[in-house]
């Protein structure tokens, strides 16, 4: 059968066309009817008195028998797009309901408020804009017509088909995986345009553009569509990304080595190179790794470790996470994923992968082979003067995010080791010396003291001149209490840091009442300074060269000792530029801050500012 070819001179065409150019300019419904076939030649529609019916396979047939304006033309076609909107087709619609018909009317009547609450096109005549029941969903508005005798008279008027029905369903003709997906494509495509509707509005309203056509005319490409989308519907991310701007100039990205994305707090910029061609789904994974590397305090929990392989450490958690979450799609190009670090933290993840360093470092984050996405200060411009506290901003933005999505949705997919990570930054850490003072309590208890007249007080306002007996520790449990400290003297060690350092242990020995320290040097070779009282130790200490630091002859001089307690703990004090060192008895090691030793550590370690 040949074409059946139009003529341009045929009035319902002219007036059908027009109608449809209508909704194709529209900002809220024109991305839809993209998606949507538009068929007006139709023996069997044509032989009833519908004006529209719409199919579960993404197409709509118009009767070309029916006469109506341009205006009322682009209102049935709206009509029809919203019920793809709202996907009034699936099995929680009309085919599970006991009757169909009204689950029709429902929907109609849902639609047809929406229309006249938005005020776009003209009404036709046949559509009774003024529905019966309050606003309120489809599934309600059902229950509602459940409840009563449909009459076309109270509730005719609202479908497209001359009688109550403008939807066909035809499960045996279609794929239900692919109607699945259809319909989430559609409900993704309707929100994406009623944001952008909304946001062009609020960009007239502010007098920045004259009309919605001029405001629609700046592109809101697919990074920002996937930065808004955490605004309005990831409360976990929203406070995060309303907070960061998207630079996506690919002539900046060049510039700064950017080979897909990488984010800078001082900018409180997220940079995505406009050259790599992604998806909105796929750009909503970038997004989101980024947010996290910035909102779980990578750059400052680096604290000397190599910032590249610290980087892919954080990297290989987040993308876990953000698979396991189902937060947009990961991209086609290899990003850093292994499921073995499931359930890991950063920090074990670094402690692993630094074990094969020349493997590790040939991997690529998303700003490239050798280089970290998470940019410094100086890298791209300079530092954004802030008046506000960061981490506290960081901390309130991912615990509230978190409370407002457990609300709204429970926890889903949300992983264990994030909301751990997340409650972990709303409290601050504790501080380095109230640490230190804890583990001292764990090997000094308090003493048992005895009254004794060995030693008279006359400290009595009263009566001075009467003795009384002194509340003294008990001799014999006086020996056992010491313990051993490994002093880092080479030229390496700052001098303040170390007398911050020893001035701290030598306050907590004497308020634990530890009379003697057993006191070791060590530079090139280890010196050992026998017994010192806490009060002489700051005063001892001399930087004795400026070679490497070997720790271990020290600490093998100490377990050695016939004078030292078997049990006596050990506190190594360094900067981390010394030899891989094995202690075989409960020790600790004091580090300055933003230094780590080159090797993992078995014992506990202090950070002191």
């Amino acid at each position: 059968m040949a074409k059946q070819k139009f003529n341009v001179n045929d009035p319902w065409l002219t007036s059908f066309k027009a109608g449809q150019n209508l909704v194709e300019k529209n900002l809220i419904f024109g991305p839809l009817l993209k998606k949507i076939i538009v068929r007006t030649e139709n023996l069997e529609i044509r032989r009833t008195k519908d004006y529209a019916r719409c199919f579960s396979q993404g197409h709509i047939l118009v009767n070309r028998s029916r006469r109506l304006e341009a205006e009322e033309w682009a209102y049935v076609l709206a009509h029809g797009l919203l019920h793809y909107a709202y996907w009034h087709f699936d099995a929680a619609g009309a085919r599970s309901k006991a009757d169909p018909v009204k689950w029709n009317v429902a929907c109609d009547m849902f639609v047809t408020r929406f229309l006249r609450d938005i005020k776009l096109f003209k009404a036709p005549e046949f559509i009774n804009t003024e529905a019966p029941y309050p606003p309120v969903s489809e599934e309600e508005l059902y229950r509602l017509l459940m409840m009563e005798k449909l009459d076309k008279e109270d509730h005719g008027g609202f479908s497209l088909g001359a009688g109550f029905t403008d939807m066909d369903d035809e499960p045996k003709q279609i794929d239900f995986v692919w109607m699945r997906n259809k319909s989430q494509e559609y409900k993704e495509i309707f929100e994406s345009s009623l944001t952008d509707a909304v946001c062009a509005a609020v960009e007239v309203a502010a007098g920045h553009y004259d009309d919605l056509n001029q405001a629609a005319e700046k592109k809101i490409t697919k990074a920002e569509k996937a930065r808004r989308w955490f605004i309005d519907h990831y409360p976990l991310l929203g406070a995060l990304a309303a907070a960061y701007a998207l630079e996506e100039d690919s002539d900046v990205c060049l510039r700064a080595q950017i080979a897909v994305a990488a984010v800078s707090e001082s900018l409180a910029t997220i940079y995505i190179n406009s050259r790599i061609k992604m998806t909105e789904q796929e750009c909503r994974f970038i997004i989101a790794h980024e947010l996290l590397h910035v909102g779980l305090r990578h750059h400052s929990r680096c604290q000397g470790r190599d910032p590249f392989l610290w980087n892919v450490a954080c990297d290989f958690i987040i993308n876990g996470w953000l698979v396991e979450m189902r937060v947009g799609v990961m991209p086609e190009f290899e990003c850093l994923y292994d499921l073995k670090f499931k359930d890991m933290s950063a920090e074990q993840v670094y402690d692993a992968i630094v074990r094969d360093i020349r493997r590790f470092k040939k991997l690529a984050t998303l700003r490239g082979v050798g280089l970290s996405d998470i940019l410094g200060e100086g890298e791209v411009g300079f530092k954004q003067s802030s008046s506000i506290d960061l981490d506290e901003f960081y901390r309130r933005a991912l615990t509230e995010g978190l409370e407002y999505h457990k609300k709204l949705g429970g926890r889903g997919f949300l992983p264990a080791g994030l909301e751990e990570e997340i409650r972990a930054l709303y409290r601050r850490p504790i501080d380095w010396d109230v640490r230190l003072a804890r583990w001292f309590d764990s090997f000094f208890e308090p003493l048992e003291k005895i009254r004794t007249y060995a030693c008279l007080s006359r400290r009595q306002a009263s009566t001075p001149d009467i003795p009384r007996p002194r509340l003294r520790p008990r001799p014999e449990s006086m020996y056992s209490r010491t313990f051993g400290v490994v002093i880092d003297t080479s030229g390496s060690m700052d001098r303040y840091a170390l007398a911050v350092a020893l001035g701290t242990v030598a306050s907590y020995a004497s308020s634990r009442d530890v009379p003697f320290v057993r006191v070791v040097y060590c530079d090139a070779a280890a010196y050992d300074a026998g017994y010192v009282s806490p009060e002489a130790i700051m005063s001892s200490v001399r930087i004795k060269g400026r070679g490497g630091t070997i720790l271990q002859p020290g600490i093998d001089r100490l377990q050695q000792a016939e004078d030292f307690p078997k049990d006596g703990p050990i506190l190594i004090i360094t900067d981390g530029k010394c030899d891989r060192f094995v202690v075989k008895r409960p020790h600790a090691v004091l580090l300055p801050k933003g230094r780590r030793l080159p090797f993992p550590a078995r014992g506990e370690i202090f950070e002191f500012e």
